[in-house]
């Protein structure tokens, strides 16, 4: 599990053909402190650290990615060179400072605009039809492994104010109108809505 408080922001340094996909992470975390078989939350995307080493200054670990995670989330169109957020799967008694996430991709959703409000951006997103459901005012969605709150809903399209810390110290700083994005809809949500189900 994890909360969605982004602690750092990796690099994608190498894509392998190793079995379906294997991608090399570069990124700050000590890999002494990573044990193998490891989650990590990879642009809200939970994988498993199959291989983990320094090299040249920088430390790495590497995941293997099944064919169905490359179609069903924004990792089939990664590059060498890509920024990804990275959260380190919480641990029992730590500060739950965002909210439960599980690392479950349920969709892939669009920036549609991005406009510079105060200090802050708000960009507006495009969720898939099937998920827009889920997606509540004031209710909590994870995006690109973030956890963020929903300020409005149109439809499939909602608004998220995103602050300059977040902007600072996560990929918001430098996404893009286009740019497709990883959505996790909030568990809670998710089990309102079956037990709303009719039977």
């Amino acid at each position: 599990m994890f909360t969605g408080i982004i602690t750092d922001v990796g690099k994608v340094g190498k894509i392998e053909k190793k079995g379906d996909a294997r991608f090399v992470i570069e990124t700050a975390y000590d890999p002494t402190t990573i044990d193998l078989g490891a989650s990590i939350a990879c642009d809200g995307c939970c994988l498993t650290v199959v291989e983990k080493g320094a090299m040249n200054a920088n430390n790495w670990f590497a995941v293997d990615v099944s064919q169905e995670t490359l179609d069903c989330t924004t990792l089939g169109e990664w590059r060498e060179g890509r920024s990804i957020n990275l959260e380190r799967a919480m641990k029992v008694g730590e500060e739950l400072g965002g909210h439960i996430v599980s690392g479950h991709v349920d969709g892939v959703a669009e920036i549609v605009s991005i406009r510079e409000e105060g200090g802050s951006k708000r960009f507006t997103f495009r969720a898939p039809d099937d998920l827009k459901k889920f997606i509540a005012p004031k209710g909590s969605v994870t995006l690109s492994g973030t956890s963020l709150t929903v300020n409005e809903v149109e439809g499939a399209t909602f608004g998220i104010n995103i602050i300059p810390h977040t902007q600072d110290v996560t990929i918001w700083g430098t996404a893009r109108v286009g740019d497709k994005i990883n959505l996790e809809i909030d568990v809670l949500a998710r089990y309102v809505a079956r037990l709303t189900q009719e039977d």
